[in-house]
């Protein structure tokens, strides 16, 4: 069962099935339920519109040849997204093609990060700044996050996918999901400390 836009919930099994067997217009209806999500995911991996429409375009491609692939053990949803973010990490080994990015960088040793100082902010940043500007305030600072950071925190608190479903489309942990959403909404802070000093009070106050 999935849960779409609106609270809407999905089966999505019979469709896959019908799916499998051929029927292009149940796959369809997939994509129609998840295009959506897939390129939002996939701008905020890459912090590009057209690398966006690509993995879009590549993520149910893939998912429609290997449908037979997909064994139901996790949710049709978490399939895709692993799909899309291994695209969406290829854009970046493309485009910056003299280092590796790869969702297995940094270490996860276990270990806690270093807490830095974090500012006290005066005043009210909503007031500062309009709804769009904060908006583009805070998806820079998100591009600004390692890649390995970046994806497990768009998944956790952008789009709201569970620690356990998080885990299964990384293929990681569910301790190093923990250790890279602490690590990344810390590093997060810290960026946004330095934009609004001074400005305004904490506007992630869920961080």
């Amino acid at each position: 069962m999935e849960t779409g836009e609106g609270g809407v919930v999905f089966d999505d099994t019979a469709l896959v099935n019908l799916a499998r067997g051929g029927d292009t217009n149940a796959f369809g209806q997939l994509v129609t339920r998840y295009e959506r999500k897939i390129y939002r995911l996939a701008r905020h991996i890459t912090d590009s519109e057209s690398d966006a429409e690509d993995v879009l375009q590549e993520t149910f491609l893939k998912a429609y040849e290997h449908l037979d692939g997909f064994q139901g053990n996790s949710k049709f949803y978490t399939w895709l997204v692993r799909i899309a973010v291994n695209e969406s990490l290829m854009k970046l080994r493309k485009r910056k093609s003299n280092r590796t990015v790869s969702l297995d960088e940094p270490s996860d040793n276990g270990e806690e990060p270093m807490v830095r100082e974090v500012a006290v902010w005066e005043g009210n940043p909503e007031q500062q700044y309009s709804h769009e500007e904060l908006r583009g305030i805070l998806e820079k600072a998100i591009q600004g996050l390692k890649p390995a950071f970046r994806t497990v925190f768009v998944l956790r608190d952008v789009e709201e996918l569970s620690t356990e479903e998080t885990a299964a489309a990384l293929d990681l942990s569910i301790p190093a999901v923990k250790s890279r959403l602490l690590r990344a909404r810390l590093e997060l802070r810290e960026r946004l400390t330095r934009i609004f000093k001074k400005k305004g009070e904490d506007v992630l106050a869920y961080l």
